[in-house]
């Protein structure tokens, strides 16, 4: 069985969401954020050595990292599905390695930056004009690139927007996600998924989702 160390408003919900495409079986351990810093809880130190979540529990192993947690499941109990064979030689293997990296690596950390730049008040004052031009950097290259297709890799759902959702759920928040109206058809029609909807029922109140 597989334990999900889910903190709440999190990452974390990607992989509740990702078990449920999956249709596999798991429990989850609830952590809820400090409500003055909004910060993990130490207990989740007791997991890993970051105390941050997503972490799984698959029999003796324990993962954490959302990108690395989702290739595991995905490569581990996927069977083919949600993920394009690894071929060098594939344009939509590519493309998957492409967006699986670019949702963390490149898409949220304009977003962090605005999160915690902005708790900085008036002194934060003269980074905020590149911070918004790396957000529609970011999130004009995402909606371009999405173009009139459904989904990112080869127009087939695949972990890769389950990757992505995050980055965009928190543009909608912190973002200019309503700028780009493909990128809030995306969000559509992710958020419209029976397994997604299935996840927020399991997962708990998760602010970045709509109702």
């Amino acid at each position: 069985m597989i334990t999900v160390h889910h903190l709440n408003d999190s990452r974390s919900q990607r992989i509740l969401w990702l078990l449920e495409e999956l249709g596999l079986e798991y429990d989850i351990v609830q952590y809820r954020r400090d409500p003055v810093t909004n910060l993990a809880p130490p207990e989740l130190k007791a997991v890993h050595p970051l105390g941050k979540s997503p972490v799984i529990v698959d029999d003796t192993l324990a993962l954490a990292e959302s990108g690395a947690i989702v290739e595991y499941l995905v490569r581990k109990y996927g069977n083919g599905s949600l993920a394009p064979a690894p071929d060098i030689g594939s344009r939509d293997y590519l493309d998957y390695l492409h967006w699986m990296h670019f949702a963390e690596g490149s898409a949220m950390v304009p977003l962090l930056l605005k999160l915690y730049v902005g708790r900085l008040g008036a002194a934060g004052e003269p980074l905020w004009a590149r911070i918004e031009s790396e957000l529609h950097n970011h999130f004009g290259y995402m909606s371009a690139a999405l173009g009139e297709r459904d989904w990112f890799v080869g127009n087939r759902f695949s972990a890769a927007d389950i990757q992505l959702s995050f980055p965009v759920e928190a543009g909608a928040m912190r973002g200019p996600l309503a700028e780009y109206t493909n990128l809030v058809r995306f969000r559509d029609r992710f958020e419209s998924r029976p397994a997604f909807r299935r996840a927020l029922e399991r997962g708990g109140p998760y602010k970045f989702a709509r109702s």
